[in-house]
């Protein structure tokens, strides 16, 4: 009797902790984008006061107001924003899985007494600080940074070439930053798969190119689509890489998001815009979530 119960309650952890760190913190956003900008402390009304009883909650909730959301469509600043994070975001996902999907295959196809070791290679970067990282690459893409000084080495380039505050420096930044979210689930769902499945289709005359579309990328489909999906959901809100290596012209959702906040101390525009970039990104979690159902359905 006493297993039962104890099975519920672990149950009941995860949902707490969700309830907790996740439902509750977005619903204080989710209210703060509903108020007015006020010059006080907190900078923004109507305040809740349970003081003034079922009064002081009707004149709370009749004071609410949308007009942070209009704002953030009929000002185009908030909308190039948004339309420049998901541009970002999708070509380097993009980027990513052109660099990743072969990284990780050969990593799966190598001798299994080398695979811990390339997977701890693909992860060491994490053990330096994202920070620090970012501004290493502000040194390196400098016009007397490593970069020109290898390319002018090489002969690619006759003279110092500017890449530091450009979009190329925000994608280079991106895929160096987030290549292992990339590379681990690509890996992963690569290692698992049954050799035999190949040999199969050798055997059965398929070349190797056909081999790969036909047997080896369906089966690697789910890890892709997880790689993707963890990629390109923290870029959309990635604030660091653009505003250390990008410019003015590459401002981001997670840039402007910031000015709001602590530049105009503006809490409840930011909180839209918080608000708005999360419902932008449950659309690519809900197509991950419905064709993770259909291939669960379709196998079955």
């Amino acid at each position: 009797m006493q297993i039962p119960q104890l099975s519920k309650l672990v149950r009941l952890v995860p949902l707490l902790w969700l309830l907790v760190f996740f439902a509750l913190p977005l619903a204080i956003v989710f209210r703060l984008s509903l108020s007015r900008t006020a010059v006080a402390q907190p900078p923004y009304e109507p305040l809740f006061d349970l003081t003034r009883g079922w009064a002081g909650i009707k004149d709370f909730v009749s004071a609410l107001s949308v007009d942070n959301y209009a704002i953030l469509f009929s000002d185009p600043l908030y909308v190039s924003s948004y339309l420049k994070s998901l541009e970002v975001a999708a070509i380097s996902t993009a980027i990513l899985l052109l660099i990743g999907f072969p990284l990780a295959y050969g990593m799966a196809r190598a001798p299994r007494r080398l695979r811990s070791v390339l997977v701890l290679l693909v992860i060491l970067p994490f053990w330096t600080a994202f920070l620090i990282r970012v501004y290493a690459w502000m040194t390196i893409l400098q016009r007397d940074g490593l970069l020109n000084d290898v390319l002018l080495a090489l002969g690619f380039i006759r003279e110092p070439v500017t890449w530091l505050a450009t979009d190329t420096a925000v994608y280079i930044g991106m895929v160096y930053s987030y290549l292992p979210f990339m590379v681990l689930p690509l890996y992963a769902a690569l290692e698992g798969l049954d050799e035999t499945l190949r040999e199969a289709a050798a055997d059965l005359g398929a070349p190797p190119a056909e081999t790969f579309w036909r047997v080896t990328a369906p089966l690697a489909l789910p890890g892709v689509l997880a790689g993707s999906l963890l990629c390109f959901i923290p870029i959309v809100g990635e604030f660091v890489v653009p505003d250390l290596l990008g410019s003015s012209a590459t401002s981001m959702i997670g840039q402007t998001l910031w000015t709001e906040f602590f530049n105009n101390r503006d809490w409840p525009l930011a909180s839209a815009v918080a608000i708005a970039m999360l419902v932008v990104l449950l659309l690519p979690i809900a197509a991950y979530q419905r064709l993770s159902s259909g291939r669960t359905g379709g196998g079955v």
